[in-house]
């Protein structure tokens, strides 16, 4: 993952995202990649879930790019969130206890 993540922030950066792009404008990129995803999984079209789930995992390693924090990081940061939360499955959705 480390090389294949050095390679989406070196195209960042050869396609100018990094230098011209903003923080929004990836925000936004990211939510349409989630528009995407949300339209395959209605359809079941795995072809575009793997494509979108992709997309998705691009925009926000370069928004972090941006953040000047690392993706890997951040998913620490929740995983030792998440991993002490309870709750429960209700109607196919984990709900958290308060």
């Amino acid at each position: 993952m480390r090389t294949l993540n050095k390679l989406i922030i070196e195209w960042a950066k050869d396609k100018g995202i990094l230098r011209y792009g903003t923080t929004f404008s990836q925000w936004k990129k990211t939510e349409e990649e989630v528009c995407e995803l949300h339209n395959a999984i209605i359809t079941d079209d795995k072809e575009e879930i793997i494509d979108a789930l992709g997309d998705i995992y691009v925009t926000i390693l370069i928004q972090a790019e941006m953040q000047g924090v690392k993706l890997e990081d951040c998913i620490a940061s929740a995983y030792n969130v998440i991993s002490k939360r309870t709750g429960k499955m209700v109607n196919g959705t984990f709900v958290k206890d308060k």
